[in-house]
């Protein structure tokens, strides 16, 4: 059994973390921290978790605190990890951080945030069915974020062999991706019945998109192309990656192709066709593969799951030596 911290128990991945450790046989969570929320009970917060953290109080994010956990998750706003991380790293402590701010490249995240980064740790890219052997040896993950998780898995394969020219993703996420905090974007008048283009040229994810794409093979020269949007919903990225080939493939031996590539991954499913309400509540990226004249690869994910929460659990079975599915292996919630 492992003691687990969390620094940032209010937010939506947070809260998403206390879910779904609850279910987790091999971990104990710990302490949980929340400026706002200290000394108040983590259900009086979390009211759906009733029943399921009874003694369980948030604390101020003290590190003194949190020494004598084996792994700590760090679900705090871009800018703030690294406050916590380095000194973490330090008293000998696990950390996976669900932040940006140990994605990218050092003068990257200086350019894309826009601040300087203080205590800059080289960490694993906490994608595992790319990157598991860097996990299981590295003290400190960087999970990654949603939308770089839905489009990179749709594409991986075929990145690995050198196949693409060019792609176009056009994804759309549930606006839980917004974070918990309120805002005109969010407000439900807003944003009902609509599906709304943002960030269009200069989101955040799109360098992590690129660092990615060189990490999984560096001598690839692809044109990427990337547009997102919010739909009225809670949860879910809906990927669809339209590809130039540089050859062309027919349909099934692209599946064969996924197929053999994400044969040991078991979050992974190949599907004839995909829904975001066949991945909602779980881990699992389904994937679909469309190609005559064109090549068009869709992928599903629930960003709050495999697209920050879950994947952190998974990052953190494979450091532990833990079957990476403990925990998480279960059906999605459908309908």
């Amino acid at each position: 059994m492992i003691k687990v911290g969390i620094i940032g128990g209010s937010g939506y991945t947070g809260s998403e973390l206390l879910r779904l450790l609850s279910m987790h046989p091999k971990v104990e969570v710990h302490k949980v921290t929340s400026r706002k929320w200290r000394d108040k009970p983590v259900c009086s917060l979390h009211k759906f978790l009733n029943g399921f953290y009874s003694d369980l109080k948030f604390i101020s994010p003290n590190l003194k605190d949190l020494s004598d956990c084996d792994v700590v998750f760090t679900a705090v706003p871009h800018g703030e990890a690294m406050k916590y991380v380095p000194e973490l790293i330090e008293l000998g402590i696990k950390v996976i951080d669900l932040s940006a701010d140990y994605r990218l490249k050092k003068e990257t995240y200086e350019k894309v945030y826009g601040r300087k980064h203080e205590g800059y740790i080289e960490a694993a890219y906490g994608l595992p069915e790319l990157f598991k052997d860097e996990i299981k040896k590295s003290n400190l993950v960087a999970n990654p974020g949603c939308y770089p998780t839905g489009t990179i898995l749709a594409i991986a394969p075929l990145v690995k062999k050198d196949l693409i020219s060019s792609v176009h993703f056009d994804c759309k996420s549930g606006i839980t991706g917004a974070g918990a905090k309120a805002s005109d974007f969010t407000h439900y008048p807003n944003l009902h019945e609509a599906i709304t283009p943002y960030k269009v040229i200069n989101h955040r994810h799109y360098p992590e998109i690129l660092e990615v794409i060189e990490k999984i093979n560096p001598e690839v020269k692809i044109d990427v192309h990337f547009t997102p949007h919010v739909f009225p919903g809670s949860r879910g990225i809906l990927t669809t990656a339209y590809i130039e080939m540089k050859e062309k493939i027919s349909q099934e031996e692209l599946k064969s192709l996924f197929k053999k590539f994400y044969s040991a991954c078991p979050f992974i499913r190949i599907q004839d066709e995909i829904k975001l309400s066949w991945v909602r509540g779980s881990n699992f990226c389904d994937i679909a593969i469309y190609s005559n004249d064109r090549t068009v690869i869709c992928s599903a994910i629930d960003n709050l799951v495999k697209g920050a929460s879950g994947q952190a659990i998974q990052n953190m079975n494979i450091m532990f030596r833990f079957d990476e599915k403990e925990g998480l292996y279960h059906p999605p919630l459908f309908p």
